[in-house]
């Protein structure tokens, strides 16, 4: 029976990025399995030179002053990471969720944090608008997508300080003017690959303005010096990061996988508003298109509804606990097919109610 994953992390990947990443795990390089050879052998380094190559190709930002690097250490690392490259006095954080406020707290340690607008009070289920940025903070921070609240940014501001965004669960998954950003960053098992590697795409002209001491591991120049290779870096997940980059471009590019992105989207958020069965917990101008997230108005049928997704080979959809209900995370490698199916779960659940 084919599967259906839903889960929200790490994500779902195509059958040929999986089938060439077993592969290579016995036999990469004339014999050697990828996770035993050298990571400054030829082969690896190749490896890492076209994942960063194909990361800025594909957000069109080639020869445009930008630096893709991949890093240990997950999106959390860079909450840290952010501040100590970036905050000399002030900065500006739009709270929109659980990761947000992470990357809050983290940033606080070493200066002055102020939240331009937060939909906290709310639950998260909405995404805040109009708020001001003043010119005299060091960078304005915002979350694009919250996997937990399921909304998603569908504009950004435009800034005269550099923006900093936090893409881990929708990058390379619809079209944005990647050049209004200074920095990007994104756990790769969100949306890219599997747990072990973040992307990091940043100006190189943002760097070395504060005036704190850093880290040499903690420090953007550092790693970009080093080709993203100033230590021993994670090798596979970069290896399969870099087929799912390629996969990507095979199919259009992120224009490409916007359009599908886009039907599947459509498909869920039609299904739980016409079916008087569910409800769905972000407000609909803010829903994201990778994160679908609603609850089921009956408790008394969740027995039922959950024998008929297990039944129809449906994996992954329990919400986070923070929220409860359910969440269906459909991320660039999940077929339209998949989405159909769980649609069709649910239909037959209002037939039989």
């Amino acid at each position: 029976m084919k599967i259906h994953n839903f889960s929200a992390g790490p994500c779902v990947l195509p059958q040929e990025v999986l089938q060439k990443s077993a592969e290579a795990v016995i036999d990469f390089d004339n014999g050697l399995s990828l996770i035993e050879i050298s990571h400054r052998s030829k082969a690896f380094v190749d490896v890492m030179e076209n994942a960063r190559a194909l990361a800025l190709e594909l957000m069109g930002l080639e020869g445009k002053g930008y630096k893709a690097l991949f890093l240990a250490g997950g999106a959390s690392l860079q909450f840290v990471m952010v501040a100590q490259n970036l905050l000399e006095k002030r900065a500006g954080y739009l709270n929109t969720g659980t990761w947000s406020k992470k990357a809050i707290k983290e940033a606080k340690i070493y200066d002055d944090i102020y939240e331009v607008a937060s939909s906290e009070s709310a639950g998260f289920n909405y995404i805040p608008k109009g708020y001001d940025i003043p010119s005299d903070y060091d960078y304005f921070h915002c979350t694009s997508n919250n996997t937990i609240f399921g909304t998603q940014m569908k504009s950004f501001p435009d800034c005269e300080i550099p923006m900093v965004c936090d893409m881990s669960s929708d990058i390379f998954s619809r079209t944005l003017d990647f050049s209004k950003f200074g920095l990007i960053y994104a756990g790769a098992q969100k949306n890219m690959g599997p747990a072990g590697t973040t992307l990091v795409v940043v100006h190189e002209d943002i760097l070395g303005k504060v005036s704190r001491k850093i880290p040499a591991m903690l420090d953007y120049k550092e790693h970009i010096k080093a080709g993203s290779m100033y230590n021993t870096p994670p090798v596979f997940p970069v290896y399969v990061s870099m087929l799912n980059l390629q996969w990507l471009k095979k199919l259009g590019g992120i224009a490409g996988i916007e359009k599908e992105n886009e039907k599947k989207a459509q498909l869920i958020y039609s299904e739980i508003d016409l079916n008087p069965l569910f409800k769905g917990y972000a407000v609909k101008e803010d829903r994201s298109n990778m994160n679908a997230t609603f609850t089921l108005e009956n408790e008394n049928l969740k027995e039922t509804f959950e024998t008929m997704l297990k039944e129809a080979g449906i994996s992954g959809l329990s919400g986070h606990r923070s929220v409860g209900g359910y969440r269906a995370s459909m991320y660039n490698a999940l077929s339209l097919d998949s989405v159909k199916a769980l649609v069709e779960v649910m239909s037959e659940l209002e037939r039989k109610a």
